[in-house]
């Protein structure tokens, strides 16, 4: 939650996690159940363990298939499985040499599940006065949360190699374990409350209200009024009574926007000046360091 849209000048590489016992032991299925709103049915996604930190990224990888090579060139491991039904987790555990893979430098990782394969092929066809038109059709084979046989059953499921004169994609989704885009904050108190300035560090996503009181900050400003009412009072993250403020003296670009209610609450104030309530940290999967100034009011 909170972190938005990744930059597209972030290195996502950096958050990849080198030691693959950590990724062995971390990989895990969820149920997601069905959501009546979005007419979605019950599923079972790849997850992690240690949510907090990791969270699982998606990589979408495209191979131009070949009529000599029929074969992905990725070996297999099954990590859980031996289910009746087929369910388990089966990973990346090499590249064949001289493989499709291997050959055409893609981003596939030892540790990563493959999500789906699917198979894209482009024809030509005759289309009147137009002439020649491409259509392209794609099959897919589902592969998350599958143990090994069933794994290489869905993916041999899927449509042969290309005939001479014919052009095919192959598209793996892939999924991989990252680490969560780290943050220091330097907190800054005003004099009048004689604390000393501290850091904390939080995982992309966290919100700043919260985490700021789970290690005993302390944001309730007296001289804070609240929006809705003009009086004291703590709205618990409500977002009225502007208690929470703070100022963000560097860094606040790894804050998500602002929404035009916040803007609104602090018009009167300065632009450096966040509801933390709102706030979250790690926006566009961006790291680094921010300075925060806590109880504005009463610097």
């Amino acid at each position: 939650a909170g972190v938005g849209p990744r930059s597209t000048w972030t290195d996502m590489s950096k958050y990849n996690i080198p030691q693959i016992e950590t990724i062995l032991t971390e990989w895990t299925a969820n149920i997601i159940p069905k959501n009546i709103n979005e007419n979605t049915p019950e599923r079972i996604a790849l997850g992690v363990e240690n949510s907090r930190e990791l969270f699982v990224d998606t990589i979408i990888v495209e191979i131009r298939r070949s009529t000599e090579k029929v074969g992905l060139g990725i070996l297999l491991q099954e990590i859980k499985g031996g289910r009746s039904d087929g369910l388990g987790i089966t990973v990346v555990s090499g590249l064949v040499e001289g493989g499709l893979c291997e050959e055409q430098d893609c981003d596939v990782m030892v540790g990563d599940s493959i999500s789906s394969v699917s198979v894209l092929q482009t024809n030509k066809s005759k289309d009147g006065a137009a002439g020649l038109q491409d259509t392209t059709t794609e099959v897919t084979a589902m592969t998350e949360c599958l143990g090994y046989d069933a794994t290489v059953e869905a993916i041999s499921s899927l449509p042969p190699p290309p005939s001479s004169g014919q052009e095919q994609i192959l598209k793996l989704t892939m999924k991989r374990i990252r680490r969560k885009p780290l943050i220091t904050i330097n907190l800054q108190y005003p004099p009048s409350q004689k604390e000393p300035d501290t850091k904390i560090q939080l995982y992309a996503g966290e919100n700043l209200r919260l985490a700021m009181l789970v290690r005993g900050i302390k944001l309730n400003d007296p001289l804070a009024k609240r929006f809705d009412t003009k009086s004291g009072g703590n709205c618990g993250a409500g977002g009225l009574c502007r208690t929470c403020a703070v100022s963000v003296v560097r860094g606040g670009e790894l804050l998500n926007p602002q929404k035009m209610a916040e803007e609104q609450m602090l018009k009167d104030d300065t632009p450096r000046w966040r509801l933390s309530c709102k706030a979250f940290v790690g926006y566009g999967m961006k790291e680094g360091e921010m300075t925060v100034q806590v109880n504005p009011r009463q610097w």
